[in-house]
């Protein structure tokens, strides 16, 4: 199957249209998959020299069409190829498929850099460039605002990746990218191979206690997994999460929490020792340290920043970013935190309390109490226990309301498709069609954790929507080739005859997840270059943390959420319950994510290298946000691949940047009607087709009317603070 997945992806544009008509109707392959993805690689990687080439030696005077738009096409090939190559790396990785990605990174890097420090290609670009600002000064520009972008998009690209560099400077640039590059793919391979080297083994059921009776199934089948008796607790997300916020056992929620926040330092070989059994004795934890690898990664970045101009890295990467600087990103989280710590403040007391009324007046609550006795407050509180709502959460019917949402809102449906193969068994296939039943996408759903797909969710695409028509001609789903994206997760597996049942912050991920798809899915741009989530890393999450505040309105509940076994609906008393402990620990939650995004700043707006403890400086960055207790020899930036080898660093705060968006564009559809098909297009119109045609605040006040406002947000939250904004 994987080979006739590969096949697919690495046709051209006009193949891959034909696969798609015809149901991928395609022969496997005669050689391996492995050896195939490698040759259309090196095959792409040859093709997209040789289009430059082309470019360069066009003997006409440079201009948008033989220049910018010809770059923009170049390196089709290549593009499907490396997409698949790291898609699959995240999702259905190989110890063949690791290997190759660790032999072409490199290659891949120091290719792109070829490209991008060529002279001759970068004059071509140039010369275009100053032709438009000199147009746009005399009123004269003759270009469309997407091709204007993609012009000023293209130029920035090659300035911010070396090409005003003397010869000197081009080859340090290209050492430092390659480092980089080499680097990050190391810290994503060691953190996958920590997450799945612990897990705790247990054979007496009373360690359980606590611990509902689905995620007991849960354990019991992973120990079958693994042809153990008993029961296994992993530090996959489905198992980490329930057993830290039921498990009884204080001893075991240590472990497993000092697992966690040491994986790839040295301190792991503790937890490694703390296993049953002692532990897998030939796991080599020392090769998975990522102490060192942090330290090169922020010291490239910072020597990168510093060859081109700017004086940190956060300079460099937020000047692409809607904060646009480092002193506006450390004042947004300033802000934020006088606004929130003083509820997180009170929320640590309340669950101290909620614990010394348990467990005595000396009783101190650390890092791997708080989500127990959290919850135990919580049950207090709403007399309400999140984890009954599972039930009715069953995956089929929770994928059936999410889709229903898109038909709601935007005329969507959604047609299985078994005909269009996957990469794994598991891994579900859709068509996705409008109202007027035209072909929007194709769309991937990979649900459940196995060993050969790194933990967390995530959307990404295999093919961006793009369309070879004149620039003045609207894009339509007719004339645009479609896009190919995929939502993955690492929900609860199913367990016996049961279904999966999801949580309640499950449910809430698929949603933020289709948010991002759906940005890919009603992409409606003439460059690939510009499509769908090709925007602003601070304007990403807007679409997926718009969708997810639907998991909490009744009439959304109410279409989907119905008791697996007995039909019956979602209680409104556990609705209400929901509701109300929505802003349960809000404090708390959103000082925690802003203590990563202090972390993530102080990392990256350093002046002098990072040479000493990488432990000290964690906790120095994040001790403003501290309403814990610190924990001795635990580093969260060993595995913090968000901004170590996913594309956040300097821009972690996105999150809630985008969350003030978000929860402006909510209030106004709740103004509107929660499901208003009117204010649903201007969304579609304004944001979702755009893609990154447009500036984002610009795209914004189109939809909107006006700039986004933090009132919306403090009112969610219940939180008291006049004068803050974007």
């Amino acid at each position: 199957m994987q080979s006739r997945f590969l096949l697919a992806q690495l046709l051209d544009d006009n193949a891959w249209a034909k696969a798609l008509d015809e149901g991928f109707d395609l022969p496997d392959l005669d050689c391996p998959p492995i050896d195939h993805l490698r040759g259309c690689l090196i095959e792409g990687m040859k093709r997209e020299k040789a289009e430059v080439e082309a470019i360069v030696a066009d003997p006409r005077p440079a201009d948008f069409d033989n220049t910018i738009v010809a770059l923009s096409k170049s390196g089709a090939m290549l593009g499907r190829a490396t997409e698949v190559m790291y898609n699959l790396f995240s999702a259905e990785t190989n110890e063949a498929l690791d290997a190759l990605t660790s032999e072409m990174s490199p290659l891949l890097t120091a290719h792109d850099n070829e490209i991008m420090l060529n002279k001759q290609l970068f004059d071509r670009v140039n010369s275009v460039y100053e032709a438009e600002m000199a147009a746009r000064e005399e009123g004269n520009s003759s270009l469309t605002p997407e091709q204007a972008m993609l012009l000023q998009k293209t130029y920035a690209a090659f300035r911010r990746s070396g090409a005003l560099l003397d010869e000197e400077g081009k080859e340090v640039f290209r050492a430092l990218t390659t480092e980089i590059s080499e680097q990050s793919l190391l810290f994503s391979q060691h953190l996958l191979a920590d997450t799945h080297a612990f897990y705790l083994h247990l054979h007496n059921e009373e360690e359980l206690a606590g611990l509902p009776a689905l995620q007991r199934e849960a354990a019991k089948e992973a120990a079958h997994e693994r042809g153990l008796d008993g029961w296994v607790i992993t530090l996959e997300a489905p198992s980490y999460q329930p057993f830290m916020t039921y498990a009884d056992n204080r001893r075991l929620r240590r472990s497993l929490y000092m697992a966690y926040m040491t994986r790839c330092t040295p301190a792991f070989a503790d937890a490694l020792q703390s296993m049953k059994e002692g532990g897998e004795e030939a796991y080599d934890y020392a090769a998975n340290d990522n102490l060192e690898i942090v330290r090169r990664i922020v010291n490239c970045r910072q020597r990168l920043a510093r060859l081109l101009g700017y004086s940190t890295y956060a300079d460099y990467a937020l000047e692409r970013r809607m904060a646009e600087t480092k002193e506006n990103v450390n004042d947004f989280l300033q802000s934020l935190l006088a606004a929130y710590l003083p509820a997180a403040r009170h929320d640590v007391e309340r669950v101290n309390a909620k614990a010394k009324a348990l467990e005595g007046d000396n009783f101190e609550v650390q890092a791997w109490d708080f989500a127990y006795y959290a919850q135990k407050l919580r049950e207090e509180l709403y007399q309400f226990d999140p984890d009954k709502l599972r039930p009715y959460f069953p995956l089929p019917a929770v994928k059936k309301g999410v889709f229903g949402l898109a038909t709601k809102l935007y005329g969507l449906t959604f047609e299985p498709a078994a005909d269009i193969p996957a990469y794994h068994d598991d891994v579900e296939t859709y068509r996705v069609f409008d109202e007027e039943h035209r072909f929007l996408a194709v769309l991937y759903m990979d649900f459940f954790p196995r060993k050969t797909k790194k933990g967390g969710a995530w959307m990404t695409s295999y093919r961006d929507e793009h369309a070879d028509v004149a620039p003045t001609h609207p894009v339509t789903p007719e004339n645009s080739f479609r896009p190919v994206v995929s939502v993955t997760t690492n929900f609860t597996k199913p367990t016996g005859n049961k279904p999966p049942l999801l949580s309640f912050g499950e449910v809430e991920t698929l949603l933020h997840e289709f948010g991002h798809a759906l940005h890919g899915i009603f992409a409606m741009t003439h460059y690939a270059a510009l499509s769908g989530t090709s925007v602003f890393w601070d304007f990403v999450e807007l679409p997926s943390q718009f969708m997810e505040a639907y998991a909490l309105e009744p009439d959304f509940l109410s279409t989907f959420a119905f008791h697996y076994e007995t039909g019956e609906p979602l209680p409104s008393a556990y609705v209400e319950a929901l509701r109300a402990a929505s802003r349960f620990n809000v404090g708390y939650l959103c000082v925690r994510q802003l203590s990563f995004g202090y972390l993530d700043m102080a990392l990256h707006t350093r002046t002098s290298p990072l040479e000493g403890d990488v432990v000290a400086c964690e906790q120095a960055a994040m001790q403003p946000c501290a309403v814990l207790p610190a924990v001795p020899a635990t580093c969260m930036t060993a595995g913090f691949s968000h901004i170590m080898a996913g594309g956040y660093a300097a821009g972690y705060y996105s999150y809630k940047w985008a969350d003030i968006l978000a929860a402006d564009t909510f209030d106004y559809f709740a103004e509107n009607g929660l499901f208003n098909r009117a204010v649903a297009q201007l969304f579609r119109t304004h944001i979702l087709s755009q893609g990154g045609t447009v500036h984002p605040a610009a795209l914004y006040l189109r939809f909107r009317g006006r700039k986004p406002g933090i009132d919306a947000l403090l009112k969610r939250d219940g939180i008291s603070k006049p004068g803050l904004g974007l």
